[in-house]
C-alpha cells in the first residue's frame, strides 16, 4: 500500500466515524446519550481497521481506542430525540409524547382539572291577579291577600342558597304604554319594599318594571288580562 493511501484512508475512515456518531441512521438529528453503545461498536470497528492498516499488532489497540473514542463522541452529543425542547443530556423523561408541555427537566407538566363554575339555577315565582288580587285598580299598594302570598314565600326567599332575587312587574294592555311602564315599576318597587320589611337582605334584592311589553296571555279577554297583571320573583341560587 502506498504512503499516500495510508495517509488518506485513515482520514476518510475517521471522518466516517465522526459523521456516523453525529447523526441518526436517517441523517436528520444528533444522536443522544442513549445511543453511545452504537458509536462504541462503530468506533471499535473503525479503530481496529485503522490499526490493521499499520500492522496486525496495532489492530487490538486501535479497536480499544476506537471503542472509547466513539462512545465518548456520541455521549457528548446533546440532541433532543423527543422534540420537547429539552436536550437529552438533561431530559429525565426522554420519551415524552409529541406536543406535551414539559418542565425544565423534560417531564410533563402536571395537569389540573379545570374548575368550571356551576351555572346559576333560576326559579321564577309568579304572583298574578288570576288568583288573589295583588293591587287595587291603578294602584301600586299591595292588597292584604298579596301580603299573605309573599309571607308564605319568605322561608324560601330567605334560604341561605339564594344568591339574588329580582322583582319584575307587568301590566295588561289597558291604558297608555308609558303609563303602564311606570305603574309596573311602582308595583315591583312595592313588592320589593315589603320583602325588605320582612327581613330580606337588601344586597340580594332588585326590582324593575316591564309594563305591558311581555304578556303571557291574550289581552283581549278579562281572564288573559288578569294573568298579564302579575309580579315575577326571579330567584337565583
Amino acid at each position: 500500500m502506498s504512503v499516500l493511501t495510508r495517509t488518506v484512508l485513515p482520514v476518510v475512515l475517521l471522518g466516517s466515524l465522526l459523521t456516523g456518531c453525529a447523526t441518526h441512521s436517517d441523517g436528520t438529528a444528533p444522536l443522544n446519550q442513549r445511543t453511545w453503545p452504537i458509536c462504541s461498536v462503530i468506533g471499535g470497528l473503525v479503530g481496529g481497521g485503522l490499526g490493521a492498516l499499520q500492522s496486525s499488532g496495532w489492530a487490538a489497540g486501535g479497536a480499544a481506542l476506537g471503542i472509547l473514542t466513539g462512545g465518548l463522541i456520541c455521549y457528548a452529543q446533546d440532541g433532543d430525540e423527543d422534540d420537547d425542547g429539552v436536550f437529552d443530556r438533561r431530559d429525565r423523561c426522554p420519551d415524552t409524547p409529541a406536543n406535551t408541555s414539559v418542565e425544565h427537566h423534560g417531564c410533563p407538566l402536571p395537569q389540573y382539572p379545570v374548575s368550571v363554575p356551576e351555572p346559576a339555577q333560576s326559579e321564577v315565582i309568579t304572583l298574578s291577579d288570576a288568583g288573589d288580587v295583588l293591587f287595587a285598580f291603578n294602584q301600586s299598594d299591595l292588597t292584604p291577600a298579596a301580603q299573605v302570598q309573599l309571607d308564605s314565600l319568605m322561608p324560601k326567599l330567605q334560604s341561605a342558597d339564594v344568591v339574588s332575587i329580582k322583582v319584575i312587574g307587568h301590566t295588561d294592555s289597558v291604558g297608555l304604554d308609558t303609563y303602564n311602564q311606570a305603574l309596573s315599576e311602582r308595583r315591583a318597587s312595592s313588592v320589593a319594599a315589603y320583602l325588605l320589611s320582612q327581613g330580606l337582605a337588601p344586597n340580594k334584592l332588585t326590582s324593575e318594571g316591564k309594563g305591558q311589553s311581555q304578556p303571557v296571555a291574550d289581552n283581549e279577554t278579562e281572564e288573559g288580562r288578569a294573568k298579564n297583571r302579575r309580579v315575577e320573583l326571579h330567584v337565583n341560587r
